[in-house]
């Protein structure tokens, strides 16, 4: 999509991802920001990091939407052909690194898959 313009809304939510290590459902950004920033101004820039391969994102439990940093993405291509992991506990979400094969189907040409796991996590078992 072209360059990512350093607007402070680009650089609030950067350092929310550069921070943790888990992925951030689009819901807990637009309840922490809220005084900040407006919701729709939140889901523009998501959208923005997503299309320039900054961000990737995945439906989770509930159909919440989830963003992690992508690894490897362009503005032409994601990569993040990894499934995601959801405690069922205390509701920690991250990327595995995990190769999942997906099959070819006949006559089918396969774009996006999403796999989510869902279970408890390793703090959790503890």
């Amino acid at each position: 999509m072209g360059v990512i313009r350093k607007t402070k809304a680009v650089e609030v939510l950067l350092n929310e991802f550069n921070t943790r290590a888990v992925a951030i459902s689009a819901k807990t950004l637009i309840d922490q920001l809220r005084t900040t920033f407006n919701k729709t101004t939140i889901y523009r820039v998501l959208d923005k990091l997503e299309d320039d391969g900054v961000l990737h994102s995945f439906l989770g439990k509930d159909g919440l939407k989830w963003y992690a940093k992508c690894y490897g993405c362009t503005a032409k291509e994601h990569q993040d052909l990894h499934p995601h992991f959801q405690c069922l506990n205390c509701g920690k979400v991250d990327c595995l690194k995990v190769p999942v094969t997906i099959s070819e189907i006949p006559n089918r040409k396969i774009l996006v898959s999403q796999v989510l796991i869902q279970g408890t996590c390793e703090e959790c078992i503890k």
